[in-house]
């Protein structure tokens, strides 16, 4: 007997990480989406997912009906993954190669749309395979618990299980400006290539704005890919290339009158429009023109997130990915100080005052490499601490919520700092 669909049979309903997944990835009402139970009535199917390992404990969605790509979906770039995950991984890529057989110990989530509609006009993965050619594509997605700062990323294959490009979901404010950032930064990029020592990043094959979403498919990465070890030593040449784009070092310049201390300067403005923190951070970029205005250092682009999770190697060339928070205009050195503080804040779990004193060491210790003598290392510090808690109170503006690591912890440090 064929069970009626119910409200609940919808994991857009739900709150956990896979419904904040599917109505991010399936936002259209017109689409149905029933685990274990049958299509509504009048509706075809047109995918179906394996949903690993269970619909409470949700972490992928395999696609189905197509062994090779399903497959390719858990173990491609599985190189760059954790050993425990790595491994697992392995085993369901295995299972994968079997097709609704591997799989068929795992719920399956159908998709479904009403007769007469087009497929295009309501799914995602469709209007993305036009977009790119009008090859037929199969999209896998992870799982993560709900995080207004995430953005649900397609893995999108070919039915033959190439990898065709990566599918990032700008879906509220805050993943809406990071997803159009990095797609302008990619499109900048395009010109570097060639530039000695810049790392090598992917192309943007195509960004589009779909119901109130922003989307952007990124280049796949090499196939052979490898990480870069965490703990290898900082890469200044290429540091340097991603400031300089190749073009030779600038002039050093003032930090007052610059156009990146008048930017703090707009930024620490809003947030104390808005933010009753805000007037500390206003406060914070005074205290950096005193203390550093007369100081000069080169300025020049940064990737924004350099940290070795965002690192690969290739044919003898190095890999940079995620360039979400790129920009021009800031001290050269920013990126080695962002490596130093998330190394510190992230990998080794520590606080935001070591997390800062990490920055200064790193400086000490590097820093030189990159033109910077001792009063320019501190200015590079001292402005990164402001740069960073200006950036998490613009996420948390946008609706990502504050990063308790850093609010109001870094205020905290910056102060410190500014009065020692």
């Amino acid at each position: 007997m064929t069970t009626r669909v119910g409200p609940d049979a919808d994991p857009r309903s739900r709150v956990d990480g896979l419904g904040w997944v599917s109505r991010a990835v399936f936002p259209d009402d017109r689409v149905g989406l029933t685990v274990g139970v049958a299509p509504p009535a009048g509706h075809r199917q047109v995918a179906r997912y394996a949903v690993v390992p269970s619909v409470a404990r949700a972490r992928f969605l395999v696609p189905l009906g197509a062994p090779r790509a399903g497959a390719a979906s858990l173990l491609a770039y599985n190189a760059l993954r954790p050993p425990k995950v790595r491994a697992v991984r392995a085993a369901l890529g295995g299972l994968a190669r079997f097709g609704p057989v591997g799989l068929a110990a795992f719920p399956t989530l159908t998709v479904s749309v009403p007769e007469g509609v087009s497929a295009a006009e309501v799914l995602l993965t469709e209007r993305l395979a036009a977009d790119l050619g009008g090859t037929p594509l199969l999209a896998a997605c992870g799982v993560r618990p709900p995080d207004p700062n995430g953005k649900p990323t397609l893995q999108l294959f070919t039915v033959d299980g190439r990898p065709r490009g990566y599918a990032k979901i700008g879906w509220n404010d805050a993943t809406r400006a990071l997803v159009t950032a990095e797609a302008a930064a990619l499109r900048a990029l395009g010109g570097v290539t060639g530039v000695a020592d810049h790392p090598t990043p992917p192309r943007l094959l195509t960004e589009t704005a779909w119901a109130g979403q922003v989307v952007a498919v990124i280049e796949p990465l090499p196939p052979a890919v490898r990480g870069v070890p965490v703990d290898e030593p900082p890469r200044i040449a290429a540091l340097l290339a991603v400031a300089r784009r190749g073009a030779p070092a600038g002039t050093p310049r003032p930090l007052a009158g610059s156009t990146f201390l008048a930017r703090l300067a707009g930024l620490a403005a809003r947030a104390a429009a808005v933010e009753p923190a805000g007037a500390r951070a206003v406060d914070a970029v005074a205290a950096l023109a005193r203390r550093h205005g007369d100081t000069g250092v080169e300025f020049g682009h940064w990737h924004g997130d350099w940290v070795p999770w965002n690192l690969g190697r290739h044919a003898g060339r190095l890999v940079a990915w995620d360039w979400e928070h790129s920009a021009p205009d800031v001290p050269v050195g920013f990126d080695l100080a962002h490596d130093a503080f998330q190394r510190s804040l992230v990998l080794r779990g520590e606080p935001a005052d070591a997390a800062a004193s990490a920055v200064d060491g790193y400086l000490g210790l590097h820093g030189e490499r990159l033109g910077l003598d001792a009063a320019q290392r501190r200015l590079v510090a001292d402005a990164y601490l402001v740069e960073m808690w200006l950036r998490t109170w613009r996420l948390a503006d946008a609706g990502a919520g504050w990063n308790p690591a850093l609010h109001p912890a870094l205020l905290d440090v910056i102060e410190k700092r500014h009065s020692g």
